[in-house]
């Protein structure tokens, strides 16, 4: 019973729409109106600056650990500490408290993986890092280290299942970005606009 109680906390954590608050607070604007419409840490980064955005993405990153942690605490089962790292990310990619519209779940995927995985997450982050910084193409580092992470979840001899884990999650992040598709197409045609205020906004931002 415990543990499906720190599962529904699990999603609660997840939920809390870190991004939104944040450049809410700061400029008055739903971030999921405006740049590429993501709730997360690089639309952030686009419109209130890069400390902005460190911020968020600590913030989704801490969020997910900690809800692994918390299984950690009352369940030594490996199965029960991914289902709520799981619930974490589902909860940042549809949160209860933001109307189920959410980020893409790099940050807090990554969160999950840091706890599970610290070694070999560190190195993925490290190479996102050095991909990122050489290249200037976020999707392009975090493909190279998200998939030297599961290369080496598989190389390493993990059980079946943490490989299967561990692939779904990463499979998932391009998959939440397709089914936000629509929403980026929307922001898009808004900001062709020549009295979209919101586009306006996001372009003074930035």
């Amino acid at each position: 019973m415990l543990n499906w109680l720190v599962l529904l906390i699990s999603y609660l954590l997840g939920s809390i729409p870190t991004a939104l608050l944040l450049v809410h607070a700061v400029a008055g604007i739903d971030i999921r109106t405006v740049g590429d419409g993501n709730m997360g840490a690089r639309n952030t980064s686009q419109l209130l600056g890069k400390r902005a955005g460190m911020v968020v993405a600590l913030a989704d990153f801490c969020k997910a650990a900690v809800a692994v942690l918390l299984m950690q605490a009352v369940s030594e089962d490996c199965d029960w500490q991914a289902a709520a790292g799981a619930a974490a990310v589902l909860g940042h990619d549809f949160p209860v408290f933001a109307k189920f519209r959410g980020g893409q779940g790099f940050a807090s995927t990554a969160g999950v993986f840091f706890v599970l995985m610290p070694l070999p997450t560190l190195v993925a982050l490290s190479v996102y890092g050095a991909v990122y910084l050489l290249t200037r193409h976020a999707d392009l580092g975090a493909g190279i280290g998200m998939g030297l992470l599961a290369f080496w979840t598989w190389l390493s001899q993990e059980p079946r299942w943490m490989i299967g884990f561990v692939v779904l999650l990463l499979v998932f992040i391009p998959v939440k970005k397709f089914l936000d598709e629509p929403r980026r197409h929307r922001i898009r045609n808004s900001q062709e606009g020549p009295s979209n205020s919101q586009g306006h906004v996001g372009h003074s931002a930035h």
